[in-house]
C-alpha cells in the first residue's frame, strides 16, 4: 500500500482494492493503479486508534467546529517494527479561541486567537503532545501552526500517543493533522524536527498556501509565527533543508522587516544592539559577540559570510558572520534587510528557546521567518 495523490484531489489516500477500502472503514476518493485500486481516505478523531501508515486526524465535528472538550487522545500503532518516524503534517491547526466561522486558509489567521502565554512563551491552556510509550521523548506544541509539520521519532515502541488537554470548554476549535508513518527510505535524517526536501509532492497543496511549500527556495518559521504570536518557550530542535542535487550552497533572508524577533530583555541579560555609532569597530564586535554568548533564546545558522544592505547604499557589504542569533535583527549589526549565505552542510539550523524565566515584549519575540534559496555550484 502507497500514498498516492492521484484521484484524489486535495486528499490524501493509500491506494488499495474496493473490499479492503471498506472493511477498514475508510473511504474511497476517486481510482488509482490504472483504475485497479481506489484512492482510500483514512481519519480518526479523539479516542481512537490509527492502525494504517497514512491517517487525518481530526476534531469530532470537522469539518465543524467542535465545542465543549476538555481533552483529547489518540494513539498512533506501528504497522510494521521498523518503522521508527512518524511525521505529522499540520495543515490547519488552531486549538483555542476562533472568533468567527471557519475559514479555511492560513491568510486568515489575523482573526484568530489561541496563543500561549504572550509574555512567556508558555503553553497554558490548550496543549498539543506527542508522547513516545512510556519514556520521556516528547514534544510540545501549541498556538497558530497551520502549514507546519514536524518529524518525530518512535524507535522501537509499538505505539505513539497524541493528548490535548484544552483548557476552555466554551471556545471552538478547529484541526486537521496528517499522519504518516515513515518508511526508512523517506525519513528525516537525525535530529531533525522538520526536512524539507524539494521533492514533496504530496503535500504541495496546502504548503503553497501556507507559503511552507519546500523546494530549492522555501520558507521556514519557528512555530506560532503570526502576527499576533510569540515563539514558544523551551523549544529545543533543528530545522534541516536537504542539499538538492548540483546545489553548494544557500542563503537566508529574512520574510520581511519584522520576521526576526527574538529578544532579550536588556543588554545586560544578553540583549544584541539593533543600532551602533558608524565607526565603532572592535568595541562593537565584542558587544555583540559578548551580548550573543549570554542569549538564552537564539537561532544558530552556520555560514560563511554575511552581507549588509546599508541604507542609500544599492552593493551588498560584507560583514562579520556569527552562529549565534538573537535580538530584533538576524544581522548583528541591526540594518535591514540582510542576507546570510553559508556552504556548511547539511543545511541545518538550530532553534534553542528556553523555559521562560520571566516576563517578555510580545512584540519582541514573535520568533523567525527565513526565506532561503539554494545556490547552485559555482556561482
Amino acid at each position: 500500500m502507497t500514498a498516492v495523490e492521484e484521484g484524489c484531489f486535495l486528499i490524501l489516500g493509500i491506494c488499495m482494492n474496493t473490499y479492503e477500502c471498506r472493511i477498514q472503514e475508510g473511504k474511497s476518493y476517486g481510482f488509482c493503479a490504472l483504475g485497479f485500486g481506489v484512492c482510500c481516505v483514512f481519519t480518526a478523531t479523539c479516542d481512537q486508534e490509527v492502525i494504517n501508515n497514512l491517517t487525518y486526524f481530526v476534531n469530532p465535528d470537522f469539518p465543524d467546529l467542535t465545542k465543549g472538550m476538555s481533552s483529547c487522545t489518540l494513539n498512533v500503532k506501528k504497522i510494521e517494527p521498523e518503522i521508527s518516524q512518524i511525521r505529522l503534517d499540520f495543515v490547519h491547526f488552531n486549538l483555542v479561541g476562533l472568533r468567527r466561522k471557519l475559514l479555511f486558509y492560513s491568510n486568515f489567521l489575523g482573526g484568530f486567537k489561541g496563543q500561549p502565554n504572550r509574555q512567556t512563551g508558555v503553553c497554558e491552556e490548550d496543549v498539543f503532545q506527542i508522547i513516545a510509550g512510556n519514556s520521556s521523548e516528547e514534544f510540545t506544541l501549541c498556538g497558530l501552526n497551520s502549514g507546519q509539520h514536524v518529524y518525530f521519532d518512535v524507535n522501537s515502541l509499538d505505539e505513539i500517543k497524541i493528548e490535548m488537554t484544552l483548557d476552555k470548554k466554551a471556545v471552538s476549535r478547529f484541526w486537521e493533522i496528517i499522519i504518516t508513518q515513515m518508511a526508512f527510505t523517506e525519513q528525516a535524517p537525525p535530529g531533525c524536527l522538520q526536512y524539507f526536501t524539494g521533492q514533496e509532492e504530496k503535500f504541495k497543496i496546502y504548503r503553497r498556501k501556507n507559503h511552507n511549500f519546500s523546494g530549492p527556495d522555501g520558507t521556514i518559521q519557528t512555530m506560532n509565527f503570526a502576527d499576533n504570536g510569540r515563539h514558544l518557550a523551551n523549544q529545543d530542535y533543528n530545522i534541516c533543508i536537504r542539499q538538492e542535487e548540483g546545489m553548494c550552497s544557500i542563503a537566508y533572508e529574512p520574510c520581511h522587516e519584522n520576521a526576526f524577533r527574538i529578544a532579550p530583555n536588556s543588554l545586560d541579560s544578553g540583549a544584541v544592539p539593533t543600532n551602533m555609532d558608524e565607526g565603532s569597530g572592535d568595541e562593537e564586535v565584542e558587544t555583540i559577540s559578548r551580548a550573543l554568548k549570554m542569549c538564552n533564546d537564539k537561532i544558530v545558522l552556520p555560514c560563511d559570510s554575511e552581507e549588509l544592505i546599508l541604507p542609500g547604499l544599492m552593493n551588498m557589504m560584507p560583514g562579520s558572520c556569527s552562529l549565534e542569533h538573537c535580538g530584533l535583527s538576524l544581522c548583528p549589526s541591526g540594518n535591514s534587510p540582510c542576507r546570510i549565505e553559508s556552504s556548511v552542510t547539511p543545511f541545518n539550523i538550530g532553534v534553542h528557546f528556553a523555559e521562560s524565566a520571566a516576563e517578555a515584549s510580545p512584540e519582541e519575540n514573535l520568533g523567525m521567518c527565513l526565506n532561503y534559496e539554494q545556490i547552485p555550484c559555482g556561482d
